[in-house]
């Protein structure tokens, strides 16, 4: 595989160094990338990111995906990136959102067996955001961080709101979803998301991604649970 990861079958354990598994979904086989935060800095979460829409390139490489990935890392919680079904090495077919939260729901499975008392954070940007945010409908989740959600072209306004604290980020001058829907649905959901609105940025954070970064941990960072003396896998 690519990026110095070992692939192997999805482990029992969470892997302790960087490494690319293949958890049963059910369309076939997802390609997922797991990665720790390093040992005194780790705490009890974890946090599975969702990627960009797979007819337009987005994989879990995606580097507003990675860049959240390590914003995360660096507060101490476990990430798990990984690719649609038939996205990378993953088997399967484009689903419109329906298929993919599927996949998400699976690696989650996979997530929670090898690390049953860490809280479940989600995470997605773009397309992505809209299949964390329809998971989040069934599951236990912490935290939720939708990255450039595209309101304006799924429904988000037919989800529920999810129990939990949730971020939103959002460019102002993002050219692919229009920034001031965005601002509309999040003044409609009840409570409201933590919005923040970040200027001369567009879809993709071009040059902001170290801002990108800087926005998730101030973000979430009193949503960091305590580190334990003893944490299952590590």
């Amino acid at each position: 595989m690519t990026d110095d990861a070992a692939a192997t079958a999805a482990p029992e354990a969470f892997p302790e160094e960087r490494s690319t598994l293949y958890v049963p979904g059910p369309a076939g086989v997802l390609e997922v990338l797991a990665e720790s935060p390093s040992r005194r800095h780790r705490v009890p979460a974890v946090a599975v990111i969702c990627h960009p829409l797979p007819t337009h390139g987005g994989t879990l490489r995606n580097k507003v995906v990675h860049m959240t990935a390590r914003a995360l890392r660096e507060l101490g919680v476990r990430t798990v990136r990984f690719n649609f079904r038939g996205v990378g090495a993953s088997e399967g077919e484009f689903d419109k959102g329906f298929g993919e939260t599927d996949d998400l729901l699976a690696v989650v499975e996979w997530v929670r067996s090898v690390l049953p008392d860490y809280e479940l954070w989600l995470a997605g940007f773009s397309f992505g955001s809209y299949v964390a945010t329809r998971a989040a409908q069934k599951l236990p989740v912490r935290q939720l961080i939708t990255i450039a959600p595209p309101v304006h072209h799924y429904d988000f306004a037919a989800l529920e709101r999810p129990d939990c604290p949730w971020l939103v980020i959002q460019g102002d001058e993002d050219d692919v979803v229009p920034p001031e829907k965005v601002y509309e649905w999040v003044e409609s959901v009840d409570p409201p998301p933590q919005l923040v609105k970040m200027e001369d940025t567009d879809h993709f954070f071009h040059r902001r991604l170290m801002d990108l970064r800087g926005v998730i941990k101030n973000g979430v960072r009193h949503q960091i649970p305590q580190p334990r003396t003893r944490v299952s896998n590590g």
